[in-house]
């Protein structure tokens, strides 16, 4: 291989794997098989919610216009005829001067459009209630659609769904949604240096840690990884198992093998494959120069560098723009300090978030590229573009969340 071939941006890198991807299909999937999925429709809610005028405090259900004028000198007298129960339609409805017990959630009676909490009332006898404060038409009261009203749109095609996403639908009902298929993702990790986690590595040698940390990534974006065995640097090993992956995956991770030396591989093997189109080597950003990318018919192999730093943040920053997802997710927040770069190359810089005085701040993770803590410690990164010279401490920039 010798040298890189020409370096290109990492839009442009972007671009030619989105040209090559085949797009997902779209399934229907069970709700609680939806935390991390992409919904490939939007979402429109089937009914309102709450489906009736509900309180939403302990107290007495009344009509507002009798309650007018009371105070704690001169409390307003009602007559209590009943209690809602929970999960029941009153049986009965109030008249002029009438209320009822009605707990958190219940349902309104008929006669009534507002509730007294308990804490401005006083029982006077088996069936009089004192009331010691007026209250407005609708006052502690959710109204019937005033969360979610029917054929409002919840949540757009594209969106990621989270855990309180899911939560929203099923309060609606819908049990299944529409979302994109996952991609089956395979990792291969390659490298003589390469062990086993368990193996007590000797001078020289290093645990796989990008087969772990890939396929966790892989799956919190809602895709499915399938890790293989360790491959030495050997050309007909690596071949075959990358046969193996592009017969089983829509995608093939690899890490190792994708700078230049003369034990990498990777390249000369993937383009021994029939069909076989190089769409880039090298990318001007740091970190992950040497990532490469390679379309094998309509199967895509995504070489990182062996560096499990490296080696992850690449991932994270190619699939935030290469999967479907939610647009434009990113958190505002105050650089703590400035952070050098180089024009001309795109930067991406972890950061750990912390809020002070209700805004965020960002602390750049700034080291040596080789420091394992350092991505752990990270809640997202800043992304510098070739353009710039770096950012200053102070200003308000974009994070976005691994």
């Amino acid at each position: 291989m010798g040298e890189f071939l020409q370096v290109v941006s990492y839009q442009e890198a972007i671009a030619r794997l989105k040209g090559k991807l085949k797009p997902p299909g779209e399934e229907q999937c069970p709700l609680i098989q939806c935390r991390g999925r992409v919904l490939s429709r939007a979402i429109v809610s089937p009914e309102d919610m709450p489906g009736f005028n509900r309180s939403s405090v302990d107290g007495y259900a009344v009509n507002a216009n009798d309650s007018f004028g009371a105070s704690e000198s001169l409390p307003a007298f009602f007559q209590c005829i009943g209690e809602v129960a929970m999960g029941e339609v009153p049986a009965f409805s109030l008249n002029t001067g009438a209320c009822a017990w009605i707990p958190t959630g219940g349902m309104l009676p008929a006669g009534s459009d507002a509730a007294v909490m308990v804490e401005y009332t006083e029982k006077l006898g088996e069936d009089t209630i004192l009331v010691y404060r007026p209250v407005s038409p609708g006052e502690n009261v959710m109204r019937r659609g005033e969360d979610i009203s029917s054929g409002e749109e919840l949540f757009a095609a594209g969106h990621m769904l989270r855990p309180q996403d899911i939560g929203l639908l099923a309060s609606l009902g819908i049990s299944w949604v529409p979302v994109y298929q996952a991609y089956s993702i395979g990792i291969i990790s390659s490298g003589d240096e390469i062990i086993p986690i368990e193996v007590a590595p000797r001078p020289g040698q290093v645990r796989d840690v990008n087969s772990y940390s890939l396929a966790a990534a892989v799956e919190e974006k809602g895709h499915k990884a399938r890790i293989y065995p360790l491959v030495r640097d050997n050309a007909a090993e690596l071949k075959a198992m990358v046969e193996t992956s592009l017969a089983q995956n829509d995608i093939t991770l690899m890490s190792g093998g994708s700078s230049v030396g003369i034990a990498d591989l990777t390249l000369d093997v993937l383009l021994s494959f029939a069909g076989a189109e190089l769409l880039f080597h090298g990318l001007a950003v740091k970190p992950g120069k040497p990532t490469l990318g390679v379309s094998i018919e309509d199967k895509l192999v995504i070489g990182l560098p062996g560096h499990p730093v490296s080696a992850l943040m690449m991932f994270n920053v190619i699939s935030h723009q290469l999967f479907p997802r939610r647009k434009d997710f990113y958190i505002n927040a105050r650089l703590t300090q400035n952070i050098a770069s180089q024009p001309g190359r795109d930067d991406f810089v972890p950061v750990c978030l912390s809020e002070a005085a209700g805004q965020w701040e960002a602390c750049p993770l700034l080291g040596k590229s080789g420091l394992m803590s350092i991505l752990s410690r990270a809640d997202g990164y800043v992304h510098i573009n070739a353009v710039e010279q770096g950012l200053k401490g102070g200003e308000i920039c974009r994070v976005y969340p691994f």
